[in-house]
């Protein structure tokens, strides 16, 4: 299932999700900025490089996927469907809304 949800279902689903995977999609430059704690990294404008390293992920696991409006993790999770994800949940607004807890990368 691919589903679009609020800042709230989101961030409500994802803490009672305990097969949850947290996916960023932005750049190396936006994620220097901060990410979502325990989220995985991969740059959705690397192309085929993208696709390769969804493919490693387990496509058992429940993807909360963010970008940094809501577009291109839309875009993700549609990817993820035709890759054979069984259920990817888009962040709308991503983190231009977003008011959870935020942590610098190394």
């Amino acid at each position: 299932m691919i589903e679009d949800l609020s800042q709230e279902e989101w961030a409500e689903q994802l803490a009672s999700d305990d097969n949850a995977v947290i996916l960023d999609v932005r750049t190396d430059a936006e994620v220097s900025e901060g990410i979502v704690p325990n989220a995985i990294h991969i740059d959705f404008y690397r192309g085929q490089d993208f696709i390769n390293e969804l493919e490693a992920l387990d496509k058992s696991k429940n993807y909360y996927v963010y970008c940094r409006s809501g577009n291109r993790s839309g875009q993700a999770c549609q990817i993820m469907e035709q890759l054979g994800f069984g259920n990817a949940y888009n962040l709308e607004g991503g983190m231009l809304q977003w008011t959870g807890d935020i942590v610098d990368i190394d």
